[in-house]
């Protein structure tokens, strides 16, 4: 087991890299440049967070193919336009209500689609309800864990596409976890980081 954290320079993505909270779950960082065949030799998974610019990871598209193609499993996580570097990735943008929970009554319309799901041993619905930024178009086959209004996919695995694994989301909890606002945010990545060292997270091979 290792995994990979992609570090862009960002200051969200230095504080979850090296802040006490979460820095033991990562075994090595890189940054996209630095991605290639032999660095990812021996780790199982690759974490890409919010935020990375497209440009930078764009120039490494054949080394994530190749990555999965051997059987990796990457996380991607919102806002880094992960439709334009991962194969069969559809996504549709929506406008993002920041301030919904100011509103008596409102609710977000986020839901947990499959909670008998292993990952849901770690998280729970909060930690999946902070704000929107759009949703997935999931190719047949792929396993939806969690849902935006009109049970449109906001997080899924997908085991079809590749010999691997895509664990892919449009929330973005590197980013507010990073920047010390957005408590579900934090409460998301508890979970989801020791998740992702458990042997549920990776395709068996």
């Amino acid at each position: 087991m290792g995994v990979v954290f992609v570090n862009s320079g960002a200051c969200f993505q230095l504080e979850c890299l090296e802040g006490p909270r979460f820095r033991e779950y990562f075994d090595l960082a890189l940054r996209p440049e630095e991605l290639s065949a032999e660095a990812l030799e021996g780790h199982d998974v690759l974490i890409i967070p919010c935020h990375t610019p497209v440009h930078r990871i764009l120039a490494k598209q054949q080394v994530l193919l190749d990555f999965l193609e051997r059987g990796g499993t990457l996380f991607a996580s919102g806002r880094s336009k992960n439709e334009q570097w991962l194969p069969n990735v559809s996504f549709d943008p929506c406008p993002t209500n920041f301030w919904w929970w100011l509103t008596p009554g409102e609710t977000l319309g986020t839901e947990i689609a499959k909670p008998e799901h292993s990952l849901f041993q770690y998280i729970d619905h909060k930690a999946i309800t902070w704000h929107l930024h759009g949703f997935y178009n999931v190719p047949e086959g792929a396993e939806v864990l969690a849902t935006g209004p009109d049970n449109r996919p906001i997080l899924y695995i997908d085991d079809v596409t590749t010999k691997g694994r895509m664990i892919i989301t449009s929330l973005d909890p590197f980013s507010h976890h990073g920047r010390h606002f957005m408590p579900s945010a934090t409460r998301f990545l508890d979970g989801l980081l020791p998740w992702l060292r458990t042997k549920d997270a990776i395709r068996a091979r």
